[in-house]
Parts: structure tokens; sequence; C-alpha cells
């Protein structure tokens, strides 16, 4: 005897499968593939719930940006509507307006209650109602403004530091002249008057490490400097990112996801620190013994993210900074208590053995200090 309660689940499939047909009948390239995986978040999720299920789709079906205004229409038509998309019908990519974000218009009401004038609920690129104070303290943000300034960083433009090379390209801006290319344009030319090639020194991007405290006096600004080691991640890949707070953990391969939340959540279960105290000298102390000398920090700019509220030894972080300091190009420390001193050096114990091997203090505090760092970042190799 047939069990009646496969009947919704197949019901359930085919409809999926549909949607997936739309899509393609709208010219997205979704696979087979896709939509099995479509389908299997779709049942993990719960189908149930609309914004469950738009971002399942979107996040298995759609590959490139320029599709998502048409999946975005798409999916309105088919599951909002309650009636299938008829035909292949041209989709108008509307553009954003600036100041929207790529969230869903959540409802004030709690779940399960209804308003008089409820209206449909609309997913897709949508005005986010929570308004970024780009001077506002990270400490002082709620978990809303905080969701807010995590978007804002993972959509900064960050160009990481490059260093000159020895070897030569062509450059028309170079200061050096190319003799062996201008000879032999000047047998190739003949009775022409030949042109000047100028050459210059090639650029690499250099290496960057970040060191990260997540111990509970940084709980305020962890998580968005580990957004920003995540965008620096993505637009670098000699990038290597760690965290440390009684111990040091290197989790770059753990940022090495599509998706930052599950890049986030990756790396939040493996520091098991997390929100615990600091051994700021026991960390560095770990990785210059152990990654320093396999060349990670040979010529990079070593970045260390802490507010210098140390509990560890103080001698073995001034022996430990001092050996960081030979192996490195620069050392620049981000320190979000910063900005609350004239001369932009807090007055604790670990800042006061730490700043005569360190070459730059940033604050960091707020959005605007933060693009500030990402932008200066640039020149500094």
């Amino acid at each position: 005897m047939q069990d009646h309660d496969d009947a919704p689940v197949e019901s359930t499939t085919d409809r999926l499968v549909e949607f997936a047909h739309a899509l393609r009948e709208h010219g997205l390239p979704v696979g087979t593939d896709d939509v099995l995986a479509f389908c299997e978040a779709a049942a993990t999720l719960g189908p149930r719930d609309p914004e469950d299920l738009f971002w399942a789709g979107r996040s298995t079906l759609v590959h490139r940006r320029d599709h998502l205004p048409v999946y975005d229409e798409v999916f309105r038509r088919f599951f909002l509507h309650l009636r299938p998309p008829k035909g292949p019908e041209p989709v108008p990519e509307q553009p954003v307006p600036q100041g929207t974000t790529g969230v869903l218009n959540v409802p004030d009401n709690e779940p399960g209650e209804q308003t008089d004038d409820e209206q449909p609920l609309l997913l897709g690129l949508q005005a986010s109602g929570v308004e970024v104070n780009r001077t506002k303290r990270f400490a002082e943000c709620t978990d809303a403004e905080l969701a807010a300034v995590r978007r804002t960083i993972n959509r900064i433009r960050l160009q990481p530091p490059m260093r000159r090379t020895r070897r030569m390209r062509t450059d028309p801006t170079g200061s050096r002249l190319d003799v062996r290319r201008m000879t032999r344009n000047e047998m190739r030319v003949g009775d022409r008057s030949p042109r000047l090639p100028f050459m210059d020194r090639k650029q690499r991007a250099r290496p960057l490490v970040l060191l990260l405290d997540v111990s509970g006096s940084m709980s305020d600004h962890s998580r968005n400097l580990l957004q920003f080691a995540y965008s620096m991640r993505r637009a670098a890949q000699k990038v290597e990112v760690f965290c440390f707070g009684t111990r040091l953990t290197r989790i770059t391969k753990l940022l090495d996801r599509r998706h930052p939340d599950a890049a986030m959540r990756r790396a939040a279960e493996e520091v098991n620190d997390w929100d615990g105290g600091t051994r700021i000298g026991a960390a560095l102390d770990e990785f210059v013994r152990t990654w320093g000398r396999r060349g990670i920090s040979r010529g990079a700019i070593v970045v260390i993210c802490s507010d210098g509220l140390d509990r560890g030894n103080p001698k073995q972080l001034a022996d430990a900074i001092e050996r960081l300091e030979r192996l490195s190009h620069r050392i620049i420390w981000v320190n979000p208590l910063a900005a609350d001193t004239p001369d932009g050096i807090p007055n604790t114990l670990a800042m006061a053995i730490a700043s005569p091997h360190v070459d730059r203090v940033e604050s960091a505090h707020d959005l605007d200090s933060l693009e500030a760092f990402a932008a200066g970042l640039a020149h500094v190799g």
C-alpha cells in the first residue's frame, strides 16, 4: 500500500524542478547538479518559509552577479504570485539604487502575527532599514547596525600592498631606457625615426599576515576584523590569517569559502579560545617559531589587531616582537583604543613594549577608520 505522506514531497520536488526550468527559459545556465543541490537545500531548510527557499535557490542556482535580477524577478512571479511564468518573457534588469543591500525586507511583526495592512513579502534587493553611521564606534553599535557594517566591509574594494621586483618590464612611463628594444626597433624601421622605449621594474603583491585578537576584550571588534580579513583574502591570495587569544590558530584555508557567513562559521568553530583570555607574547612567539621561520613573514607586512590588554609574560612579548621585526618588512598594529589617546598609542603595557618595533599604529574603531586603513594599506609596500 502506498504511503500517502509521499505525495506532498513529490509535489514539492516537482514544483522546485519547474522553478529551475523557468530559470532556464529566462536564460540562466542551471544544470542538473544545481537542481539537485537546490532540492537538497530546500529539504534541509524546509520549503514552507519563502525566505529560506529564496536564499536556498539563490545560493545554488545563481553563479553570476548579473543573473541576480533575473532570478529575483522569476522567483517573485513563480512563488509569490502562485503561478509559474508563461514562456521565456524578457525580464528587465533594473538598476539597484544607492543605499540598497542584498538583504530581505523583514516585517516588523513577529512570526505568526498578522496586521490589517499586511503586504506580501517581496524578496530580493530591498532597501535596508538600518542606516550605517560611519563614525559610530563598533562597541556602541547594535546587532542590526553591526550586520550592516559587515555587509559594507564585504563591499570594500581592497588592493593588496605591492613590492618592486628585480625583473624589468616595458613601461611607457618608466625611468630607464630599454637599449636592447631600441636597437631592435631601429634595425627594423629603417629610415623612420625610432620611438624610445622605456622600462621599469615589475610589481608583485607583497605577502600580508593578519594576526587577529579574538579575546573577550576584543569581542566588539573581532568579528568585524575577521570580515575584513575575509575580504582581504578574497582580494589577494598572498594573505595569511591567524586568530589568537590564549593560543594561536591558523584559519587561512577556512576563509576560502564563497559565502562569508559560511567562512565566519567555520572559523568560529575552529578557534576554541574565542572570547577568552589574552596572551599576546605567547601567540607571537608561537607564530615566529612555527610559521615565521618557514618564510611566511619574510618580507611580509604583519598586521596585529589587538587592544593590547595582555595577561601574558612581558619579556616573552618583547623577545617575540623583536624577532618578528627582523623577519617582516613592516609591522602595523591595529588598536581600537588608539582613537582615545592624543598621540595614538594606548597606555597599556603591551603597547609600551611593542611600540618601538611597530611602524604604524591604526585605530580602525569605526567604519571610516577601517576604510582609511584599507586604503592606506596598498601604499605600505
